[in-house]
């Protein structure tokens, strides 16, 4: 091989794989996105008689948390482009610290909305049998899933949140503490009531409310399943955990049974992340 083949084939290697680190950071960010435009979209159309009332539709209720939590991951995942570009100086740690503050508004948000959630009724768990069947199939979707986190294309493994890379003491708990909190409290709450309270009805009907909870369509049951899983840096695994959650809706006809099978995945997910160490999965 002569010296100017040579030169092309390192050009054309280090050309690719520029590009392959552009097509991941877009994808990750796209993904973030996607929805919050299928959100404000929605808004912007959903009909009303007085345009001032419109921000006050039910849909706002179920969708504004979820769009701002995906706006911070959006954020996130610019920032984290910017820095791979040499763009801006970030740690190793840096956006770790942009979780706390996810949590704390979009938790303020669920709770400023909290008598909007009709759909929730505690008194759906006080059946122990089908209480039981939740938390086991919340456990059985925590099984599928840390043996399915194969990733699509040129998406590389996400790093991650590993709490040994922050300081020592107090911080490391804290943030420790704000990660299992998020996950367990704030995250289910915020995704089933967009997910299965919101879109799962608004695709069979705009009038969503008057969809009974646990109304089956087949094009509601599929978008649900796809959009949930591409919501997850694990697509395949975020589609099964879609299916099952699915599944307990029409089966129990409960948000309030959805919330708990999504917290008991989360939860023994955030234990085995913390016993194992496998931080791709937080």
């Amino acid at each position: 091989m002569d010296g100017k083949a040579k030169a092309e084939k390192i050009y054309y290697s280090i050309r690719n794989t520029i590009d392959a680190v552009w097509i991941e950071a877009f994808v990750d960010f796209a993904r973030s996105n996607i929805v919050i435009c299928d959100v404000f979209c929605y808004l912007i159309t959903a009909p009303a008689k007085d345009y001032r009332m419109r921000p006050a539709h039910p849909a706002l209720y179920r969708c504004l948390p979820f769009a701002l939590f995906m706006a911070f991951i959006g954020l996130d995942e610019l920032l984290r482009l910017f820095s791979n570009q040499g763009l801006i100086p970030l740690g190793a740690t840096t956006l770790y610290y942009l979780y706390p503050v996810k949590v704390l508004v979009t938790g303020a948000l669920l709770y400023r909305y909290r008598r909007e959630y009709g759909e929730i009724k505690l008194s759906d768990l006080a059946n122990f049998p089908i209480t039981i069947a939740v938390c086991a199939t919340g456990l059985l979707v925590f099984f599928f899933w840390i043996h399915m986190d194969w990733t699509l294309g040129l998406a590389a493994k996400p790093r991650g949140f590993n709490p040994a890379l922050l300081p020592g003491g107090w911080v490391r708990v804290a943030m420790t503490l704000f990660r299992i909190g998020g996950a367990v409290l704030v995250v289910p709450l915020m995704e089933e009531l967009f997910w299965r309270s919101f879109l799962i009805r608004y695709i069979i009907s705009e009038d969503f409310l008057k969809v009974p909870m646990g109304a089956f369509s087949r094009a509601s049951f599929l978008l649900t399943v796809a959009l949930f899983g591409f919501e997850h840096n694990y697509i395949l695994a975020g589609m099964m955990a879609g299916i099952f959650y699915n599944l307990v809706l029409y089966r129990t006809r409960s948000m309030a049974c959805c919330i708990l099978a999504h917290a008991v995945t989360n939860l023994a997910l955030a234990l085995y992340v913390l016993s194992m160490g496998k931080w791709q999965f937080w």
